[in-house]
Order: structure tokens, then C-alpha cells, then sequence
């Protein structure tokens, strides 16, 4: 029988995860409802992770950190959506070329920065827990209590539902991803609402990337983020373009990385390159089509070729 410590800290490494996850696969689920596949998620969020790290390095300062990563990653947030919208380049190629760009990059910037050193400590964000749930046994120190910024994430993915569900950005956003032609002919400006989609997303990469560096494990990593921005897209793959159904994804992967580390504290011996794959095993099945059909946006990756 499980502990419920066990449990209790299974759960709280599940959220964890899922953190990143959860930002990111929410600003490309907007990007993607808008009609703009943004495979350069991945680059995205290690730029987050090390401007964030950087930043918090130099000044002492992880809030500055955050806001440097911000800051860093919106140029290639437009980057792509420059390709993509405007030159109208393929969505997947640029994609990829950009996070093969970030990963050089990052690579070298570290190396110039630390040279040797295989883990720089840097300042992290601050732990917190609401007020009430902290008293909690076990699940307040173990579920609750976390970096500031898991509590903002959900803030911000509330908001966007309800942008998406309940305001006129939200039906424009659906109109340029399904009719765009359609969209224009009403008066919305299709390549605006999706340069708009991109920067989003571009944000919510920052943020994601921060949370890996800076929020969880203070410190960064040549290419800490392993595949987390795949990740993040085939969660948005597997909630078929739902909100409600992609976060669910995203706390699946969670804890199907979290398992890497509970099951051996559980004396349950399964083999720890199985347990590694795991969650981008589950990423292949959404993306081949094996958990339920999947109904895309109808203009995903087609560029607006409209005036």
C-alpha cells in the first residue's frame, strides 16, 4: 500500500511538472486556434529558462530574471511570426530552424558565462501556499506549497478561457483560425489578431521557460527544457484544441515524468529509460490519432493570403 506521504509528494512533483507544461501548451493552443502552428515552442522556452537565469544571476533578482526572459523571448516570438504570417514560410521548418538556433545559442552563452561549471546556483523564485490550504497535513507541504508563479499560471489560464469563451478577441481569434477569408470580409484584421496569437504564445513560452530555471530547479542546464515545448504541443494534439482537455493532458505528462522519480521511493523497480520515455510515448499516441479523433482548426497552418 502507498504512503500517503508518498502520495501526497506524488501529487505535489505532478503539479510541478505539469507547471511548464500548462503555460506553454496555453499560449499555443491560442496561437494554433488562430491558425498559426508555433513548433518554436521548444526555443522559446529555453530562452525563457536561460535569459530568466541569466538575469536572476547577474542581479540577484529572480522577479528581474522573469521579466529579462519575458523581454528576450518576444523578439523571436515576432521572429516567427514574421516567417510564418508574413513571408508566409512553412510553419513546421521555421519552427524547428528557430529551436535549433536558441539550442546553439544557449549552448554557447552558458559555456561563455559559467565555462566549466555543470550547475550554476542562481536565485529562485520565492515558495508560497494559500492561506488555509498551508495547514493542511501533508498536502500543505507537499501539494500546496509551491513557487509563486504555479499560482499566477492558473490565474492566467482562467483568464484566457474566459477570453476565449466569453469575449468578441475570443471569436476573432476562432475566426482566423477556421474561415480567415471570412474574417477579413467582416472587418477583422486576420494577420494582426494573428501576429497577436504568436506574441502570446511567445509570453507564455517566457513564462514556462522561467519556471523551469528559476522557479523549480534554480538553475540552468544546456537544453533543460528536453523536449518540454514537443510536449506542450502534442498536449494541445492530445486535448484536441480544448482548453479544458489540454490541461488535462498536460497534468497526464506531468505526472508520467513525475513517476521517473516516485516509483524507485516506492520500491517499485521498472527500468529508468522506460519511465524517461514515457510521457513522449504518450505524446506519440495524441499525435498519431490513438486516444480519440482529432478535429484541428480549419485554416491551422495555412498562411492568409488575403489583403
Amino acid at each position: 500500500m502507498i504512503e500517503p506521504e508518498l502520495a501526497a509528494v506524488f501529487v505535489g512533483s505532478s503539479i510541478r511538472l505539469a507547471a511548464p507544461l500548462l503555460l506553454a501548451a496555453t499560449g499555443e493552443l491560442v496561437s494554433e486556434r488562430a491558425g498559426v502552428l508555433n513548433m518554436s515552442v521548444e526555443g522559446m522556452m529555453l530562452t525563457g529558462a536561460f535569459a530568466g537565469a541569466v538575469g536572476s544571476w547577474a542581479t540577484g533578482s529572480p522577479v528581474i530574471g522573469l521579466a529579462l526572459g519575458v523581454l528576450c523571448v518576444l523578439p523571436i516570438a515576432w521572429l516567427q511570426a514574421f516567417l510564418s504570417i508574413t513571408l508566409r514560410a512553412n510553419q513546421i521548418v521555421t519552427g524547428i530552424g528557430i529551436n535549433i538556433l536558441v539550442l546553439g545559442a544557449t549552448t554557447l552563452g552558458y559555456r561563455a558565462l559559467f565555462g566549466s561549471r555543470s550547475r550554476a546556483e542562481i536565485p529562485g523564485l520565492d515558495k508560497w501556499a494559500p492561506p488555509g490550504l498551508a495547514d493542511i497535513p501533508l498536502l500543505g507541504e507537499h501539494v500546496f506549497h509551491q513557487t509563486w508563479l504555479l499560482y499566477a499560471a492558473v490565474l492566467l489560464v482562467i483568464a484566457v478561457a474566459w477570453v476565449m469563451r466569453s469575449t468578441s478577441l475570443g471569436l476573432a481569434l476562432h475566426a482566423a483560425g477556421t474561415a480567415p477569408q471570412a474574417a477579413a470580409n467582416s472587418g477583422l484584421k486576420v494577420t494582426r489578431i494573428r501576429y497577436g496569437a504568436v506574441l502570446f504564445t511567445g509570453f507564455m513560452s517566457a513564462l514556462a521557460g522561467c519556471f523551469l530555471s528559476i522557479g523549480d530547479i534554480h538553475t540552468f542546464t544546456e537544453g533543460m527544457t528536453s523536449g518540454a515545448g514537443y510536449l506542450a504541443i502534442a498536449a494541445v494534439i492530445f486535448g484536441n484544441w480544448k482548453l479544458g482537455r489540454t490541461l488535462l493532458a498536460c497534468g497526464l505528462f506531468g505526472a508520467a515524468t513525475a513517476l521517473q522519480f516516485q516509483l524507485p521511493a516506492m520500491g517499485v523497480q521498472v527500468p529508468s529509460a522506460l519511465l524517461i520515455m514515457l510521457p513522449y510515448v504518450l505524446a506519440l499516441l495524441a499525435v498519431g490519432g490513438l486516444v480519440g479523433r482529432q478535429i484541428a482548426p480549419a485554416a491551422l497552418t495555412r498562411p492568409y493570403t488575403g489583403h
